[in-house]
């Protein structure tokens, strides 16, 4: 059971809460103790897409944590909250609605590296504290601004027929929409609606690590000249894992109690599908696991999964025809 299980967070369970239900599953099962971990962390209120990583596969966790991550979500207009999503209190309020066209005009100047300011209610540490307990605390707490990189943002069209639209309790977003970085979940609204006021659009983004939705939902209303909150949050890709591999929970309780988690297990390599494969010779592997540095070998430079036959070895650096261990498994 080393792998990935990646699961279809519903709105309610915070992250912690889905790694305790995968233990549960485990124990269930009767398997062997082991390592789990998460690989980017959802907020109670958001759905989706949350990989878990089983045994040696959460070497890879943090590696999972800095991957881009894709996003559809919903911005209401008018009112915009302390915690900048449905869950927090009014602190701001306006009676201007932007139109469809307003809104597609407005998104390039969100698209590419941009700086924005994290929430106040976030888990990033102010003076060695969390932002979020600090401002529950009732303190004035200053974020500072970071660098992020938006790499693409659209208006996701709302449908009534198919289910697309994205469901707070875990509904479906197009999985064509999910295929890849550059590819957009649909086309644009239809031309004979781009010129009414909304209350409220979807939208959604693929974006860098240390990217917040909340804090682009507001900036995106304030540079429309109103306010407003994220109501729906759902991500739909994280890393290389789409919503298509996701299974519910109940689905995990179903496996887990039946001890079949092994048929939503994918290997550790799955969270590696960026990293070219460097294969070795038995000697060579032997070598590797004993932390040692090959010498001459004939391969590009940057990161590689070293495999010995089918088996993974050690996430290596190659530089200058030598390879060094960066993450070893022991498998």
């Amino acid at each position: 059971m080393n792998g990935w299980i990646i699961i279809d967070k519903p709105v309610g369970p915070g992250s912690t809460d889905v790694v305790s239900k995968v233990k549960r599953a485990l124990r269930a099962g009767g398997y062997p103790k082991m390592k789990v971990g998460h690989g980017g962390t959802l907020d109670p209120l958001a759905s989706g897409v949350l990989p878990v990583a089983l045994g040696e596969a959460t070497k890879l966790a943090g590696r999972m944590l800095d991957s881009d991550k894709v996003y559809a979500f919903t911005v209401s207009f008018g009112v915009e909250t302390d915690t900048l999503d449905a869950e927090g209190v009014a602190v701001e309020t306006s009676d201007v609605r932007p139109t469809l066209a307003e809104v597609e005009a407005v998104l390039p100047r969100f698209t590419g590296p941009i700086e924005q300011v994290p929430p106040v209610y976030s888990a990033l540490k102010v003076d060695g504290k969390r932002a979020y307990d600090r401002a529950r605390a009732g303190e004035t707490v200053e974020m500072k601004t970071r660098a992020v990189v938006v790499r693409s943002l659209g208006i996701l069209p709302i449908t009534d027929e198919e289910g697309d639209q994205p469901q707070a309790g875990g509904g479906a977003v197009r999985s064509t929409g999910c295929a890849g970085p550059s590819t957009s979940f649909a086309g644009p609204p239809p031309p004979a609606s781009r010129g009414e006021d909304v209350e409220s659009v979807t939208l959604t983004a693929h974006v860098s690590k240390g990217t917040y939705i909340r804090s682009l939902a507001r900036d995106i209303a304030r540079a429309l000249g109103t306010v407003g909150h994220v109501t729906l949050l759902r991500r739909v890709k994280a890393g290389p894992f789409t919503l298509g591999v996701a299974i519910s929970l109940d689905k995990l309780s179903e496996l887990g109690h039946g001890a079949a988690l092994e048929q939503a297990l994918l290997p550790i390599e799955a969270g590696l599908d960026d990293i070219p494969a460097l294969n070795l010779t038995p000697d060579q592997a032997r070598l590797l696991r004993m932390g040692q540095v090959l010498a001459g070998i004939a391969a590009q430079p940057g990161l590689h999964l070293a495999r010995d036959g089918a088996v993974p070895v050690a996430l290596v650096e190659v530089t200058d025809r030598e390879v060094r261990v960066v993450r070893g498994f022991n498998l």
